[in-house]
């Protein structure tokens, strides 16, 4: 991705990873003081207004991803709650 991102590109980025993704890397991430391998797993803990995904890596780093730049393939998404409400019946009145 070159420069930085558009609000839209951010959005879609929000929507394709939500918070509790988790991904696994395709390719070493390089970092001077604690590099990401290949294969680490993470789960996504949040996602910055440039659209970088903050990370918690099984490994204990905290490196963020760069959608386009890094390598690495979803394991798995955070199931998505239904908020139904049950209809309660109390003398014949539904609450």
């Amino acid at each position: 991705m070159r420069g930085f991102p558009t609000r839209e590109q951010v959005n879609r980025i929000k929507d394709r990873y939500p918070i509790g993704t988790v991904i696994e890397l395709d390719a070493d991430m390089e970092d001077g003081y604690n590099p990401i391998p290949k294969g680490m797993q993470g789960e996504v803990i949040g996602i910055d207004d440039i659209g970088t995904l903050h990370m918690k890596w099984q490994n204990g780093s905290g490196l963020g991803v760069v959608v386009g730049e890094d390598s690495f393939k979803v394991i798995s998404k955070p199931e998505e709650l239904e908020m139904e409400t049950p209809k309660i019946e109390i003398g014949g009145m539904s609450l």
